[in-house]
């Protein structure tokens, strides 16, 4: 029987490259490097296995056999023979000490599911604001209803969609979607708010960045923002969380009690 590593079990030996995974991949996003001779993009990916440990993995060539993968997010696969380094310091897309490479001789499996997680980690918007400096160096995933939008699309090269989000105790945070998920929000909200005749919309923010700027006159200015590629967005995703806080706003909020709140899709 073929033996699988854990990604919590990893760790620095250059001299092993026979690592074995099962995970889903979780995000894919690409970059441009300036080291390779290759102009690109390559691209990065957000794994995660059965545990719900996340990795990520770099491919910075087109190898045949990775060739099409960019496209497969949210599937399952098996990966055989990369390399382990140690992560750079700064933001990460995950809170993992080490990161995958992707070799020429690198081979991944298309599998069936192991399980249907989607691999939300939510954390309530009354914590972000007590969070340490090495949290915030990883991305967030949250769920709150949206309130108070401004669209700033002006500028062609720098769409911007600020936004705030509250949860059922009156804890609030704002937030900023740029570039592609900055039009995916604002086209998101138009046609939910369309379908649902009134009430309040669920988003569910999936690896947002939180900003913290000391003021010396008042509190931190506290957001959250999308970072590149990573982030994405979701409007009443299917999930058990979401059917959780959409009854605890029913119980607890009387704007929602009086409206209603989107249910699930």
């Amino acid at each position: 029987m073929t033996h699988y590593n854990k990604l919590s079990e990893v760790s620095y030996n250059p001299k092993i490259t026979a690592w074995r995974f099962r995970v889903k991949i979780h995000r894919v996003y690409p970059f441009y490097s300036y080291v390779t001779t290759s102009s690109g993009p390559f691209y990065t990916y957000v794994l995660a296995d059965e545990d719900g440990s996340r990795m990520e993995m770099t491919d910075y060539g087109n190898h045949d056999r990775l060739r099409g993968l960019e496209n497969q997010e949210g599937k399952w696969v098996e990966i055989f023979l990369v390399e382990v380094h140690r992560s750079y310091p700064g933001f990460q897309a995950t809170n993992s000490r080490f990161k995958l490479t992707a070799r020429s001789n690198t081979q991944v499996r298309i599998i069936d599911p192991l399980n249907n997680r989607l691999f939300m980690d939510f954390k309530n918007i009354h914590a972000i604001p007590h969070m340490d400096h090495k949290e915030r160096n990883y991305p967030i995933d949250t769920m709150e209803v949206v309130f108070n939008t401004e669209a700033h699309f002006d500028d062609p090269e720098r769409p911007r969609m600020v936004f705030y989000i509250r949860d059922n105790i009156d804890s609030q945070i704002k937030c900023l979607a740029t570039g592609r998920q900055a039009y995916a929000f604002r086209d998101g909200l138009e046609n939910k708010l369309t379908a649902m005749r009134g009430g309040q919309v669920i988003v569910a923010l999936n690896m947002w960045r939180v900003w913290k700027v000391w003021n010396l006159f008042g509190p931190p200015y506290l957001w959250l923002e999308t970072e590149g590629g990573i982030s994405d967005l979701r409007f009443n995703p299917y999930l058990s969380e979401v059917e959780d806080f959409r009854q605890s706003l029913l119980n607890s909020d009387t704007y929602v009690q009086k409206y209603g709140v989107e249910g699930l899709l």
